[in-house]
């Protein structure tokens, strides 16, 4: 069991546990009055929606997960949140899910599967929530843009050499990047993951930033204690 200051997430049938990457994009993405529907995709535990649940005071939250006990875990994280009216939880493919909604959202979150080369993991469901032959990017862009509202907002968190190939394939499909942040794990190492906001208009320019998560060894730098101040208990 992990807990934050309102919600905690049981995550012992998880295929992915709780991480940074899923706390600092359910932080960022943009939440205004007029984020009436949101997505996020791939929700295992549930932990990107109930953040967005707790930051927007009446959105409707549907979030979609293809491992079938991931997704049972999250049923019951939502259930048992203050939010449970406003969540909803569907057991299915991304794929599936985009084709078959009516709903065009205001903001869909995706912490994506990432690794395109390398060993698969052993552990299927591990191998599908971290490799995108399951969900490849552009099965990720192309349902997105379907059903993505006009104005709406498209936010995601990857890796540096894998968010090179997904900017030039989102680009061509008709999305804009609007925010970028670049996460340095130190002050010393390199940029190693982009969060990265997009629509389906172009910018008149790209708001871009940078965060160090630790300035040491779990000594947590004030931009992310600050982004995060509102979920982790210490």
């Amino acid at each position: 069991m992990f807990h934050f200051q309102q919600f905690s997430i049981k995550q012992e049938r998880a295929a992915m546990k709780v991480g940074t990457d899923g706390v600092l994009l359910g932080s960022w993405a943009p939440v205004n009055d007029n984020t009436n529907r949101i997505l996020d995709l791939g929700t295992g535990t549930g932990l990107i929606a109930l953040m967005l649940a707790q930051r927007s005071s009446e959105s409707m939250i549907d979030a979609v997960e293809i491992d079938e006990p991931s997704a049972g875990e999250a049923l019951v994280n939502f259930q048992d949140s203050p939010w449970s009216g406003r969540l909803t939880l569907v057991n299915d493919s991304f794929q599936s899910f985009s084709q078959n909604t009516i709903e065009k959202y205001d903001l869909v979150t995706c912490n994506p599967p990432f690794f395109s080369n390398g060993v698969r993991n052993n552990c299927d469901r591990k191998a599908t929530a971290r490799h995108n032959d399951v969900l490849s990017q552009e099965e990720l862009i192309s349902g997105v843009l379907k059903i993505l509202a006009e104005n709406g907002n498209f936010c995601l968190i990857l890796p540096v050499p894998d968010f090179a190939d997904f900017k030039f394939k989102a680009a061509r499909s008709g999305l804009f990047e609007h925010h970028r942040l670049s996460v340095k794990p130190t002050p010393q190492k390199p940029v190693k993951r982009i969060l990265s906001c997009w629509k389906k208009h172009s910018a008149s320019i790209l708001e871009e930033s940078e965060m160090v998560l630790e300035l040491s060894r779990h000594n947590y730098s004030d931009t992310f204690r600050k982004m995060t101040s509102e979920f982790y208990l210490k």
